[in-house]
Formats: C-alpha cells, structure tokens, sequence
C-alpha cells in the first residue's frame, strides 16, 4: 500500500481576468442569448408565400446574430453587467 503525502502548498490560481476582457466575454454571452431568443421568436422568418428559399435560411442567422450584438451594443437588456459583476465576485472568492 502506497502511503498518504498530503499536498506541501496549494496550487496557485489561474490567471486573472482584466474587467474589460471580462466585459467583451460578458457582451458576447448576452448577444448570444439574444440571438437565441430572437431566433425561437421567429424572428428573421419571412411569409410562406415569399422568400428567399434555402440561401435565405441558411444566412438569416448572421442576420439575427448581426442584430442581437447591435441590441447588446445599444445597452441590451443588462445581462452584461450581471455577467461582469458575477465573473468578479467568482474571481474574488
């Protein structure tokens, strides 16, 4: 049997994150979010009886996705800065 060797130090922490890194990772997260909800909303689908076909279906997500960072760029719903103080107080313990 193999003896027990308690650990002599923890290891050290990861690296930090700067807050405005944090903030770009945080706009990313809700303009993702957005997109999905814009998405399940239906948003970006044109009538049944006139559209775009297959290339219009394959392209309306960057369409949507364009969309929802211009929603997160104009103040979004604020989910970035929940994001960004959730983030900290994680980091800090």
């Amino acid at each position: 049997m193999y003896p027990v060797i308690p650990p002599t130090s923890l290891p050290a922490p990861g690296p930090s994150v700067d807050p405005p890194e944090m903030k770009m990772v945080a706009q990313d997260l809700e303009s993702t979010f957005l997109a999905e909800m814009l998405k399940s909303a239906g948003f970006g689908k044109q009538p049944e009886s006139f559209n775009g076909g297959v290339g219009e279906e394959q392209f309306s997500s960057f369409l949507v996705r364009a969309q929802a960072d211009a929603m997160v760029q104009a103040g979004g719903l604020g989910l970035t800065e929940l994001f960004v103080k959730s983030m900290l107080e994680a980091e800090n313990g």
